[in-house]
Order: structure tokens, then C-alpha cells, then sequence
């Protein structure tokens, strides 16, 4: 996989900033535009392709594309972030478990600024399986990383709502 350049990126970070200023096919095909300029089977391009029908609400049709780009080697924050967005995908879709499954296997992943998302995704996919209580504790682990106090306390009381 090539990475694009500087130009490249910041031309789809500023498309993705204008977002909401164009009609949700002409977001789409301005999207597939600069994709366009990168190679066919490009994990990057199968990313922000997937990514910018989910935004418009298609999810049938981001899900084939985040696969993509995780087989075709998709890495860094963009590889977690097409992890969270195909599971939400998912979820949207009815298949919870399948979501569930990701997001759980991505709380093992390097830990870095998604971590919450992580959880805060697995919790949604909980609650549609019918495990509120850990969805609950996996919210509250979240959250207490982000507690000026009490974090020990809330992370122990989060992990005692499992164990019972």
C-alpha cells in the first residue's frame, strides 16, 4: 500500500471539513473523485470510500469497503477507525453479535485515543444482545479514565457488575 501524500490527505481532511455543504451523492462523488487518483485496491481509498457512504447512511454499502481495507492492509488510527465504523455498520444492520465480536477483539488492540470509542461501540452492540450490565460496565471503564477523581473506584465498581 502507498501512502498518499500531504497534498492528498489534506484535500480529503478538507472535504471531509465541508462535509455538510454538499448534497449527500455530490459528498460521495467528490469523495470517489480524489480516491480515484490512487491506486484500484488501495486500502486507503477502500477507507474513505466506506467511510463517506456511511456518513450519508448506507451502511450496506460501507461494510464491503471497510473489509476491503482491513484485507488490503489498512493501518494506524484509520485501520481502528475502519474497525469501530464497519461494527457500528453492522450493528445498524442488525448483526450486534458480529459488532460485538470486533470491538471486543479491539480492546486487546494498542491502546491509543479510540479506546473509548471502542468501548462506547461495544456498549451500543451489549445492549442490542441483551447484556445491559456489561454494557454498563464497559461505558463506566470508559468513562472513569476520564474522572479528575474516583477513577480506581468507578474501574473497580465497573468490574464488579461483570463478576456477579
Amino acid at each position: 500500500m502507498n501512502n498518499p501524500d500531504a497534498a492528498w490527505e489534506a484535500r480529503v481532511a478538507d472535504l471531509w471539513q465541508a462535509l455538510d455543504t454538499y448534497a449527500p451523492e455530490d459528498f460521495v462523488a467528490r469523495l470517489d473523485l480524489l480516491v480515484g487518483e490512487l491506486p484500484p485496491d488501495d486500502a486507503i481509498g477502500h477507507f474513505e470510500r466506506g467511510s463517506a457512504r456511511d456518513s450519508i447512511g448506507n451502511s450496506r454499502l460501507a461494510v464491503p469497503l471497510y473489509r476491503a481495507a482491513l484485507e488490503a492492509g489498512l493501518s494506524g488510527l484509520r485501520r481502528r477507525r475502519a474497525v469501530i465504523q464497519m461494527a457500528s455498520s453492522l450493528r445498524n444492520l442488525g448483526d450486534a453479535r458480529q459488532a460485538a465480536e470486533l470491538l471486543s477483539t479491539e480492546l486487546d488492540a494498542t491502546s491509543d485515543e479510540l479506546d473509548g470509542a471502542v468501548r462506547a461501540f461495544l456498549a451500543l452492540a451489549l445492549v442490542d444482545l441483551g447484556r445491559e450490565r456489561e454494557a454498563v460496565a464497559v461505558s463506566l471503564t470508559a468513562l472513569a479514565r476520564y474522572l479528575p477523581r474516583y477513577n480506581r473506584s468507578l474501574a473497580n465498581y465497573a468490574g464488579d457488575l461483570t463478576d456477579r
